[in-house]
């Protein structure tokens, strides 16, 4: 199996401080990846250094086989840029003279791996009204457009950052039957939630971060085996002293 993501001894500083360090990781394509983390643990960094959004200190990433920063933003699809832009809408940008059709519009121009009957086959099923002004949009609203945006383009990896936060247990199945319905059999998805119980069952392997690093991956049928827990048990665990192999 051909992998779709590496990363070797990556580092990260910001105003001199360590946030990441000696990151090592290695994933497969057709994998749906959990991504866990206490808040400020660097999973979000972690994210943004894959896209080639914040520039590592050492190291070196490679997507797909591709380790051009540039090139690398083409086989990537993610959930941060857009998320930073809808920040905007209050700030008198682009957004508030705008409606989702433009910013699906938009989308098709700029990305030629677009899918424009894959973007409204998701709209459908998430209930999505192109012509409602984008400044108008609830947070929930808001996430099932970034979902259904981000999984339109036709990439071999996805990051999804925080997809659930703030939004009502409807919606956030709403979403993650889109994640499930969606998501090309080839392609790899990374999903950072702090909802590890709802997305529990959508995972493959999990990553954990911790002590500015990538503390464990494994996969959620070597977990079940080696510690007899669930996802959301195991990841307790780790944060609160670690797990010991039988």
């Amino acid at each position: 199996m051909s992998k779709v993501l590496e990363i070797k001894d990556l580092r990260y500083k910001k105003n001199h401080k360590i946030i990441l360090d000696k990151v090592n990781l290695s994933l497969d394509n057709g994998k749906i990846v959990g991504l866990l983390g206490a808040n400020g643990a660097g999973k979000t960094t972690l994210m943004r250094l894959i896209v080639g959004l914040n520039s590592r200190t050492s190291g070196q990433i490679t997507v797909a086989g591709i380790d051009s920063k540039e090139a690398i933003k083409s086989c990537v699809s993610t959930t941060y840029s857009l998320k930073s832009a809808f920040k905007d809408i209050f700030a008198g940008s682009w957004f508030e003279r705008n409606r989702i059709k433009d910013i699906v519009k938009f989308y098709q121009t700029v990305y030629p791996d677009f899918s424009m009957e894959k973007y409204q086959e998701m709209a459908d099923f998430l209930a999505i009204n192109n012509r409602k002004n984008l400044k108008n949009l609830s947070t929930g609203e808001t996430e099932k457009l970034t979902i259904a945006l981000t999984l339109a383009r036709q990439v071999p990896l996805y990051l999804l950052d925080e997809p659930l936060n703030g939004i009502d247990i409807i919606t956030r199945k709403k979403i993650i039957k889109s994640i499930i319905q969606w998501k090309n059999d080839d392609a790899t998805m990374i999903i950072s939630s702090h909802y590890v119980k709802e997305i529990a069952a959508l995972l493959d392997d999990v990553i954990i971060i911790k002590n500015q690093t990538v503390y464990e991956v494994d996969s959620v049928e070597e977990i079940q085996a080696k510690y007899h827990l669930g996802i959301e048990a195991y990841y307790e665990e780790v944060y609160e002293g670690g797990t010991d192999d039988e």
